[in-house]
């Protein structure tokens, strides 16, 4: 997220930007997110108020630049008589309601959950509550849809392109670079290099740049449950445990609930990393505390987990470690920068990206000012409030669409779910249906357009369809996006972020 937001921003302000990701967009800690723009209520009681202020700020921020992936949630917190008092958390709420600014979400409200619906699924013995506003998003996405405007604005996106040397020669730095498959070597000069490696940052930093590392870095893997529906309504729960941690159930993907996270250090290869029995009991133990009915393993429909690559400031626990981000600058007089990135939330990310380009602003005295405040992603340009209205107006253009389908392109494509499905009149013209409405017009967008180059890339980072396909529809869709990529070698067509041809450029 952190390195497709700065090619964005770069790119945005004229600067050359190339951006080279060893695997998919997302494909590690970045699509295992809980899916919030949030501004971390757990964060004050560690009096981190700039953290969660401008978490805060960023939350409407990013919610009118991309209305289609990120949408307004209310979370309701039951009161918990043996943890913290009803005074102290409607004293932080006040201060959640007020720290930020707040003109497009709603306030908190305190409820009865004896009369509520939200207290239906919960334990009698939780009768009173609060409900406050966040926001959702499809964190994969916004990773893609960062890319992709990055692209338009003349940047250059390599997907499974590894940086193995990068080698400072005075005021530049020569990068070497890999395709996955290592048929394709080649070398780029830039002026600056910002290393956005998430949990291989260190790893880039010492191995590739072989610089001295400029802080530690402490790896959290934080783990994740999606389970069957555990209830009707369309707001989501903020759980209080007695270890001191929280614990979210969101609706998610219309018929499942997400649950999480865990917070544990982690120490091993980020690329493998995977849930444990015990992180799945906390969780199962968690929700179920609260609820009437206990949720037992034989819901859990999918599981994910990811390591945040956090600053280490000493913290005793994993989850008290900060989620500030902090840019490290290693530059001498004459010598090219190398800005390394720690830490940092999906929901800073834009902020990030600011403040990485002012500390980059004196090496290129022409870039342009900040732009991205007021800035659209692609698919984006509407009113936060017309996403019904532009929902029903994609219907009545393409009526043999189930509204399921409808419902589901629009929030994944915007505006520009018209140029995935284009001129189609009838549902044959958008070619095969490997299941759930994902056609083969869609599978060809995301491939020549999203970088997407098997898979799993369309099935649970482009969308969460991994969890409606059948085995047998995954290996269609497996064959079908092998065969044009074939195609595409053979005719030596250029594909977004891929190396074509054999030979060194």
């Amino acid at each position: 997220m952190n390195g497709c937001g700065i090619a964005r921003d770069a790119a945005g302000r004229g600067l050359s930007v190339i951006l080279f990701e060893q695997a998919d967009l997302a494909g590690a800690t970045s699509s295992a997110s809980t899916k919030l723009i949030h501004g971390g209520l757990r964060y004050l009681e560690h009096l981190r108020f700039r953290l969660v202020r401008e978490s805060l700020v960023e939350r409407e921020v990013l919610l009118r630049a991309a209305p289609h992936i990120i949408s307004p949630m209310r979370f309701v917190l039951p009161h918990h008589q043996g943890l913290r008092p009803w005074p102290v958390l409607r004293l932080g709420l006040f201060l959640y309601d007020h720290l930020g600014g707040r003109d497009i979400l709603p306030p908190t409200r305190s409820l009865d959950l004896t009369r509520d619906p939200a207290g239906g699924p919960l334990r009698p013995e939780f009768v009173r509550g609060f409900e406050y506003s966040d926001c959702w998003v499809d964190d994969s996405r916004l990773v893609v849809l960062n890319a992709v405007d990055a692209a338009e604005r003349g940047a250059t996106i390599h997907t499974r392109t590894k940086c193995v040397a990068a080698e400072r020669q005075g005021e530049s730095w020569r990068l070497t670079v890999l395709d996955a498959d290592g048929a394709s070597r080649r070398e780029v000069t830039a002026r600056a290099v910002v290393n956005a490696g998430g949990p291989w940052v260190s790893q880039v930093t010492s191995e590739v740049a072989r610089l001295n590392a400029p802080a530690r870095i402490r790896m959290v893997k934080g783990s994740h449950i999606v389970v069957d529906r555990l209830f009707d309504h369309d707001r989501a729960y903020i759980f209080q445990n007695a270890d001191g941690r929280i614990c979210f159930a969101i609706p998610y993907e219309d018929d499942f609930t997400l649950i999480g996270t865990t917070d544990e250090d982690f120490t091993g290869d980020p690329s493998s990393v995977a849930i444990s029995d015990s992180e799945t009991d906390y969780l199962l133990q968690m929700v179920s505390a609260y609820l009437r009915q206990p949720v037992g393993r034989d819901r859990i429909r999918w599981t994910y987990s990811g390591v945040r690559p956090l600053y280490d400031d000493g913290a005793s626990r994993a989850s008290d470690a900060t989620r500030d981000y902090i840019l490290k600058l290693d530059t001498t007089p004459g010598a090219a920068p190398f800005m390394t990135v720690f830490g940092g939330k999906i929901t800073t990310y834009r902020r990030l990206a600011e403040h990485a380009l002012e500390q980059l602003a004196p090496f290129f005295p022409g870039m342009s000012r900040p732009w991205t405040a007021g800035a659209t992603l692609p698919g984006g340009d509407f009113a936060h409030d017309e996403v019904e209205a532009r929902i029903g107006a994609l219907a009545q253009s393409y009526p043999f669409l189930p509204p399921r389908t409808v419902r589901r392109l629009f929030h994944a494509y915007g505006t520009r779910a018209a140029d995935v499905l284009g001129n189609a009149r009838r549902r044959e013209d958008l070619g095969d249906d490997f299941g759930s409405g994902l056609t083969s017009r869609e599978v060809n967008y995301l491939v020549e357009k999203e970088w997407a180059q098997n898979s799993d890339d369309v099935l649970w980072r482009r969308s969460k369809l991994g969890l409606r396909l059948l085995p047998e529809e995954r290996s269609a869709l497996a064959a079908y996006i092998a065969g044009l990529l074939e195609t595409a070698r053979r005719m030596d067509a250029p594909l977004q972020g891929r190396f074509i041809s054999q030979g060194a450029t």
